[in-house]
């Protein structure tokens, strides 16, 4: 790897795999206008030491609904999981756990909040923890679209078919992709990191971002979605790219040697991280949106309905079907997506 250390006070572009359609629409006018599901890896099984409730919540972030019932509950907030955040304008079902394995079982249920409602609770036998989960189902409604109606149709039909590079989301980074460069700084001991949570941030964005960089690389020579020699397969026999860590990268020949240019463009980034202790591990390039339709219930409105596995990002879906806004609303360090 060579010396050079780029400073990444900015996201780049990176490529699309499809043709820019040309249309536009705004996103998360009200909060019904994104309707995530969380789909579980199990449900409860009515005996253990924790109390399983399934939330739905409504203009709430995961991590406060998470501290209401904690307060609710009589535990300490770390006595409280969830596999996922969920977006917080927007309204979203998902699970949570508490650990409560002696006295009486609150009715959780009857809990009376604004911004969220338990719709029913049981017991399990462990604790729910980030991953936990198949995916998320989502309904989305654009409003206010505008541009070309048979590009937008065209790039629909290739994402249902075809799927989406599998991109870590803008939400991945930080504000202004601010993560990335701090995490440079930290890998580089120009900056110490005592805060836990926040060193396991900047060190996810920095793996997110190598990871982005492959992909990006793939598609910019055509060879995104096809497997090239030496690539390593998912069960479902999609190519993979690097989750950057210690030990050898197991692709080989073509595969290999894309991926080793990149980290060689990275060496500083790629090196901080095999330092700090991340094992190499393998993601998916293709996310491919299951159970995919589309409606026009007015001309300038289009809802769209699908699901996606755990780690893939319904805003990566669709940035390449048209380009998004959202309302001046979103504070800094909220998702802007579901994982």
């Amino acid at each position: 790897m060579t010396d050079a250390s780029p400073l990444y006070t900015t996201l780049p572009h990176w490529p699309s795999a499809y043709p820019a359609s040309g249309a536009s629409g705004t996103l998360k006018v009200h909060n019904e206008d994104f309707v995530v599901t969380e789909l579980p890896l199990q449900l409860p099984s009515g005996a253990g030491e924790h109390i399983w409730v399934d939330v739905e919540k409504n203009g709430a972030n995961t991590v406060y609904v998470a501290q209401q019932l904690a307060l609710a509950a009589g535990v300490n907030e770390w006595d409280v999981g969830y596999a996922g955040l969920k977006d917080r304008y927007a309204i979203t079902r998902q699970w949570f756990s508490i650990y409560l394995p002696k006295g009486d079982t609150p009715d959780l249920t009857q809990l009376q909040h604004p911004e969220f409602k338990v719709l029913s609770q049981s017991r399990h036998v462990k604790k729910l923890r980030p991953g936990d989960l198949q995916g998320n189902r989502f309904r989305i409604v654009l409003r206010e679209v505008s541009g070309e109606r048979q590009a937008l149709e065209a790039n629909l039909q290739a994402v249902a078919a075809q799927g989406v590079p599998n991109y870590f989301g803008a939400q991945r980074f930080g504000h202004d992709g601010g993560n990335v460069e701090q995490g440079r700084a930290m890998l580089a001991r120009e900056i110490r990191v005592r805060n836990p949570k926040k060193k396991g941030i900047y060190l996810s964005a920095v793996r997110s971002f190598v990871f982005n960089e492959v992909l990006a690389q793939r598609i910019q020579q055509g060879q995104w979605g096809q497997t090239l020699p030496g690539d390593v397969l998912t069960d479902a026999g999609q190519p993979t790219g690097p989750l950057w860590g210690r030990g050898r990268v197991s692709t080989t020949d073509d595969a290999q040697a894309l991926e080793m240019r990149v980290a060689e463009r990275h060496a500083a980034l790629c090196s901080g991280m095999e330092f700090a202790g991340l094992e190499q591990e393998r993601r998916a390039l293709v996310a491919k949106p299951a159970d995919m339709s589309w409606e026009w219930p007015q001309a300038d409105q289009l809802v769209i309905t699908f699901a996606l596995p755990a780690g893939t990002y319904a805003t990566t879906v669709l940035g390449e079907i048209l380009q998004t806004s959202e309302p001046e609303r979103l504070t800094e360090g909220e998702p802007g997506a579901v994982e």
